[in-house]
């Protein structure tokens, strides 16, 4: 099931009274952020696996305090989740793009970067690619992160819960800028973060059944793996733009790093 671009077939927006609006004919998103709200939006349907692409241009200026987000999310206090978050920053700093993987209520598998581009100019794709068998983060087509299945290995993996797709505006200036430190200046407020040209395909899922028990889709995103020009192309990023990967953070697993980290393709 593959859906064109129109934001109001596809979402509803979920919280911030008037703050999310849908334009131009279902082709644009706005989320705006002032002192007393956010907002947000999501998808109408869940899906259990699937490749959702969304554009997105980041809050111009100085946007410490703030976090745009566009990510997966199952219900329940055992949630799974997969996460692009956008960190805020004073003006001329770069945006933290921070990542993580739940499953089953349980993260700490966070990897952050900076882009290799200003992510307020422009829109820029986003996309997320969940199959049975890996995770794989994309920035304009350039894969950032794959988590890869490891049960294997005793690793979990979201696989059993079907996820709706959100997104969000929201202040967070107690963690999100230097760990809390450089507050959300409300005199630059309203912030604003565009969305465009969302595209899912994905196995929708509803009254407990998938649209893709009986027949597979035939598009490559269920079965996708990383070729080498993939793979070389996340070496560059995580080389080049990779601040934060758990799988070093030696000092917060004492006990050795994640079973998964040690895997390499």
């Amino acid at each position: 099931l593959a859906s064109a671009a129109d934001f109001n077939s596809d979402v509803n927006v979920a919280w911030g009274n008037g703050r999310g609006k849908i334009l131009n004919n279902g082709q644009l998103l706005t989320l705006t952020l002032d002192k007393s709200s956010g907002a947000g939006f999501q998808s109408k349907t869940e899906y259990l696996f699937g490749k959702i692409d969304m554009q997105i241009k980041l809050v111009p200026g100085n946007s410490a305090g703030t976090v745009t987000t566009f990510y997966l999310k199952s219900e329940g206090t055992t949630w799974d989740e997969i996460d692009f978050e956008f960190l805020g920053n004073m003006s001329g700093d770069p945006y933290t793009l921070h990542t993580n993987v739940y499953t089953q209520g349980k993260g700490d598998k966070e990897q952050q970067f900076h882009l290799w581009f200003d992510p307020t100019v422009n829109f820029h794709t986003y996309s997320i690619l969940w199959n049975p068998q890996r995770i794989i983060l994309t920035v304009d087509g350039t894969p950032i992160r794959e988590f890869k299945n490891s049960e294997s290995l005793g690793v979990l993996f979201p696989k059993s819960k079907p996820m709706r797709m959100y997104a969000s505006l929201w202040n967070a200036d107690d963690w999100a800028t230097r760990g809390g430190l450089v507050k959300t200046d409300w005199s630059k407020a309203p912030f604003t973060a565009s969305y465009r040209n969302i595209k899912i395909e994905g196995c929708a899922h509803s009254n407990g059944r998938s649209s893709c028990t009986s027949t597979k889709p035939s598009s490559n995103w269920y079965t996708q793996e990383m070729d080498s020009t993939s793979q070389a192309r996340l070496r560059w990023v995580q080389k080049n733009y990779m601040i934060y990967n758990y799988c070093t953070d030696t000092k917060r697993f004492p006990q050795g790093i994640p079973r998964e980290c040690a895997t390499r393709s």
